[in-house]
């Protein structure tokens, strides 16, 4: 088998290859699927030459077709790539390899940009590069600095994509372990065969095993996001290189036309538009909120006021919260009252409050909880917390009204 490694080298930009199986063995894999953690039953595939990337160097991995066979994962088994795929394939079979050239291609230009940046925030600011992360929507730099000024990153964009639009020349070189050239800190412990050099002319040459493009004008344009505190004193520098640029500029355009149909207001009137909208909804929250309190006291002085009253009172409103149910139970002389209020949709999640007599209520409590499929606690004569469900309401206050009826009985 030919090393893996020094194959690659020369395919970054081939979208398709011949190959021949060397070995398949049963694998599994963990894969985040819709946000759950599920382990994918399937093979490992090793192949005699490969075009498709394993993860490393701070960028992910390729995806790909073996055949009409998806590849799921590509990874590093020292000098060779291991294809992890949900069919077995046959051992010694010839077989079509195609590289996902969509995904390949904006993993070039994140990852060129990122040498870019790293290097000319070095010769800048003398600002070093201590790690990347190639990320799903946007990259990040993390720059040994407490902090990067505006007019830093203002000059850093304009210097980067100057070096774009002059067509700046990159290059490949590989050279022996041995060459004196070459910085072996950093090196896999597996490593085999040649080391790659980057050489981004006139700018910067570094070691590394990633796919880049070969001119800096396939960049096309870097976006400079802004910055984020990173940890232990440094600056984490968020960037945008080529075709993700031109996708953010789309999303932005759509979401500028979206609110320009909601607000009805001009682009540069939008900031200004939401903060009154926030101003009004923070005064209507409030005047809600001074007439719930007022109905609260109405409800529990309408129960007081009626002399037909007995000794459990129930009651359940859909809007409302945890101060609306507490401003009742207070109203009502809970020392002789047992009050169960709800509030939230009928049928689905809300709070529930049981308030009275400190006994009947650490009694009740746990049952009334468990009904209504929540999380609670009580003290003191209040039990309350989160109902996972309120579509047994009418049960649990059935129980409750039970247990009223045949304590008053006892007392006769």
């Amino acid at each position: 088998m030919r090393v893996f490694f020094v194959v690659f080298f020369f395919f970054t930009f081939n979208k398709d290859f011949v190959t021949s199986v060397v070995s398949c063995c049963p694998a599994e894999l963990k894969q985040e699927i819709n946000g759950k953690k599920e382990t994918v039953k399937g093979f490992n595939v090793k192949l005699q030459d490969t075009i498709l990337f394993p993860e490393g160097g701070g960028q992910p991995d390729d995806h790909g077709l073996i055949g009409d066979i998806p590849v799921l994962r590509v990874t590093r088994l020292g000098p060779e790539a291991v294809h992890f795929v949900c069919s077995s394939l046959q051992e010694g079979q010839q077989v079509h390899v195609k590289v996902d050239w969509e995904r390949r291609f904006d993993h070039m230009q994140q990852h060129s940009g990122q040498h870019l940046i790293t290097a000319l925030a070095d010769t800048m600011f003398g600002y070093k590069t201590t790690s990347w992360e190639l990320g799903r929507q946007r990259s990040t730099i993390e720059l040994d600095t407490p902090c990067v000024k505006p007019n830093q990153l203002q000059a850093l964009e304009e210097a980067v994509n100057e070096k774009i639009r002059s067509q700046t020349p990159v290059t490949v070189q590989l050279l022996s372990i041995d060459d004196p050239a070459v910085r072996s800190r950093g090196l896999p412990e597996d490593h085999a065969g040649p080391i790659r050099i980057i050489d981004i002319e006139g700018v910067d040459a570094n070691m590394c095993c990633g796919t880049h493009v070969s001119n800096l004008s396939h960049l096309q344009v870097i976006k400079l996001l802004g910055t984020e505190k990173g940890k232990k004193n440094k600056t984490n520098l968020l960037f945008l290189a080529g075709n993700r640029v031109l996708k953010y500029t789309e999303k932005s355009f759509n979401t500028e036309r979206s609110l320009v149909s909601l607000l009805k207001t001009g682009p540069d009137d939008h900031v200004e538009a939401v903060d009154k909208l926030q101003k009004s909804v923070k005064l209507l929250q409030k005047t809600n909120l001074n007439i719930l309190r007022d109905m609260a006291v109405l409800i529990a002085q309408n129960f007081k006021n009626n002399p037909q009253r007995g000794n459990f009172f129930s009651f359940h409103k859909k809007e409302g919260d945890n101060e609306f149910m507490n401003i009742i139970a207070n109203e009502i002389n809970t020392e002789e009252t047992l009050v169960f209020l709800t509030v939230g949709e009928e049928k689905g999640p809300g709070l529930f409050l049981l308030a009275g007599p400190s006994g009947p209520v650490a009694e009740l409590g746990p049952r009334v909880l468990e009904m209504l499929q929540g999380k609670g606690a009580g003290k003191n004569g209040r039990f309350q917390g989160k109902a996972n469900s309120l579509s047994r309401r009418e049960e649990v206050e059935a129980f409750l009204q039970q247990h009223c009826t045949h304590h008053t009985s006892e007392e006769e």
